[in-house]
């Protein structure tokens, strides 16, 4: 939403406080596909839900690919907020906060790893939902190619949900140990769902599909995740 957790409070009250409509471009949550898990979780599928464990495992950037300009900016901590985890992560949490609701605690920790620039490269943080749902995060950007990562699972008292959140849009559900796999289309522009609403809300037609205040709890967690 911006580059720190102060100035998307400063966006919020000015709009609260002039009586501006301003949406956040969280626009996975406005996807099919994760709105389905989202129902999913809802109906209970797989009962009361207990741990969320999420992974990201980038490789590195490479010098050549570091100097390109489109590259460079996602790890120059003045014009991105940090590193690739502030390009990236928060679409992955918005998700989380969108499926599971309030937040009780949240910690995390951040480092500079490989410290091929100077933005952090790894980061882990830990989420307690009011609803005692406890989220494990952790995100690499210096691992081999082979090591790459992209999932999120959701276990449950009768079973689990896994998928990936920039790959391929499948939903794996495994109950009683048998797989289920439900499968969709990504949308040719991926925004497309989520604009849609948003004109929806400006013309006064529909709620607003990613308010300020979800923009601004996403860039906390982020804050407190990498605050040391």
């Amino acid at each position: 939403m911006t580059l720190n957790y102060a100035s998307a409070l400063r966006m919020l009250n000015e709009a609260k406080e002039n009586k501006i409509k301003l949406s956040v471009a969280h626009y996975r949550r406005a996807q099919p596909f994760f709105n389905r898990i989202k129902e999913l979780l809802d109906e209970k599928a797989i009962g009361e839900i207990r741990v969320v464990q999420l992974s990201y495992y980038k490789k590195s950037l490479s010098a050549a690919e570091l100097q390109i300009q489109g590259n460079h900016w996602r790890v120059d901590k003045a014009i991105a907020g940090g590193g690739l985890f502030h390009d990236l992560a928060p679409h992955q949490l918005d998700l989380v906060y969108y499926f599971f609701g309030a937040i009780q605690e949240v910690n995390g920790i951040s480092f500079n790893q490989a410290k091929e620039y100077n933005a952090d490269d790894v980061v882990s943080g830990n989420i307690l939902f009011r609803n005692g749902v406890l989220f494990s995060g952790i995100w690499s950007f210096n691992v081999g190619p082979e090591s790459e990562r992209d999932h999120c699972e959701i276990i449950g008292t009768e079973g689990k949900i896994s998928f990936c959140v920039f790959g391929p849009q499948e939903i794996l559900i495994t109950k009683n140990g048998a797989p289920e796999i439900i499968t969709f289309t990504r949308p040719e522009h991926v925004q497309q769902p989520m604009i849609e609403k948003v004109v929806k809300y400006f013309l006064g037609e529909g709620t607003n599909p990613c308010s300020a205040e979800d923009g601004a709890e996403v860039m906390r967690l982020m804050e407190r995740f990498t605050s040391r």
